[in-house]
């Protein structure tokens, strides 16, 4: 096991900066996860720690030696890319054990630890099948087994799951959750996928055009998102974003009033902020959790997405449209009456776009 510490990190391809001053502390045995959209720069900063990319400027230590300029095959790191990349004509053993025979291994320790990562992924029963006899989902466990193998101290995941249809995918993230909870070894997952992100990470690493926006438990990212970008981002259904206006001592926005004195901010000097609303904040009259005495409105429904056993109801609210997670039994309706609780409002500076605490002065 290692921790991986990431100093000052900067990279560019020409005159394009694809990760600005990074600085990022992995705790020895953690699950960390880099998450953020196509480009963000995540899978850059893993192939840098993996040594397979250059950085520009920073250092980069693993286990407490700088590896700036060490080989990746002696950074003593496991990689598991997208695609599984085995070899067609060798057999699982094979493709499993190859590593270890150009490393010299002795015969004796390829086949304990053949054995054991078979053992850990269930792949005793296909050790002699060729990968064109396998599963998607056997075939990366396979992947993960070549990794194992080489009893690396930090395992790198580029993505390991995205060729994978929705269901197998979901049985894959609690294999290597329990994967890592066996082997007790540093993970460093890159996905841009914010479930897997959320279930998976110990700490969740959120980058947005090369830069880190928030490092924190899903717990925080979720509730407590730094700033607007992250509320926006994180969540299957993301956080409703909106301009809201202080006038007069009432925050409004859409065609909502309430007084500010009731939000448990002070908010009196701000002339204008940004309101964030999770989905599930937002209930319909169909509901048992709907109250009258709560922030109330009406909307038309735009669509719904029926999921089984919630659904997405999607409405415009003033020029914005939103989403409300509501219980599968609220019927088809063109216009639906919610309710807010004024407690499940976030606040952000409308210039920073910054989270704002509770009981805290925000001048804008």
């Amino acid at each position: 096991m290692a921790d991986v510490v990431l100093k000052n990190i900067f990279k560019s391809f020409g005159d394009k900066e694809i990760l600005k001053n990074i600085n990022l502390d992995i705790k020895d045995g953690e699950f960390i996860v880099l998450v953020g959209a196509s480009g963000c720069g995540k899978s850059t900063l893993l192939r840098m720690i993996a040594g397979l990319e250059v950085q520009t400027e920073g250092d980069i230590y693993i286990d407490n030696q700088l590896v700036n300029n060490v080989a990746p095959k002696d950074r003593n790191i496991a990689m598991v890319f997208q695609n599984y990349a085995l070899y067609p004509h060798l057999n699982v053993r094979e493709n499993i054990s190859l590593g270890l025979k150009v490393r010299n291994v002795p015969k004796c320790e390829i086949e304990r630890r053949v054995q054991r990562a078979a053992e850990i992924l269930v792949l005793e029963d296909y050790l002699k099948a060729k990968p064109k006899e396998l599963s998607g989902g056997q075939r990366q466990r396979v992947a993960l087994a070549r990794a194992i193998v080489r009893e690396p101290k930090v395992f790198l995941m580029d993505e390991p799951l995205s060729n994978l249809d929705a269901k197998l995918r979901m049985h894959m993230r609690s294999e290597i959750k329990k994967l890592h909870k066996k082997l007790e070894t540093t993970f460093i997952y890159v996905t841009h996928d914010q479930t897997e992100a959320l279930t998976m990470g110990d700490r969740i690493v959120v980058l947005n055009n090369g830069i880190i926006q928030q490092v924190d438990t899903p717990y925080n990212i979720y509730n407590y998102p730094k700033n607007v970008f992250v509320a926006s981002f994180m969540g299957s259904a993301p956080m409703n974003i909106i301009k809201a206006e202080i006038k007069d001592g009432f925050l409004i926005f859409g065609n909502v009033i309430i007084g500010i004195d009731s939000l448990g901010y002070k908010l009196n000097n701000c002339k204008k902020v940004y309101v964030g609303i999770r989905p599930e904040d937002i209930v319909s009259s169909y509901e048992p959790s709907y109250h009258f005495n709560l922030i109330k409105f009406s909307s038309k429904v735009s669509f719904e997405e029926n999921l089984g056993s919630y659904k997405n109801i999607y409405f415009t609210f003033k020029d914005k449209e939103f989403c409300s997670v509501v219980g599968s039994q609220v019927p088809k309706c063109s216009k639906l009456d919610f309710s807010i609780d004024p407690k499940n409002l976030h606040f952000f500076n409308y210039e920073t776009q910054e989270l704002l605490n509770k009981k805290e002065e925000f001048l804008i």
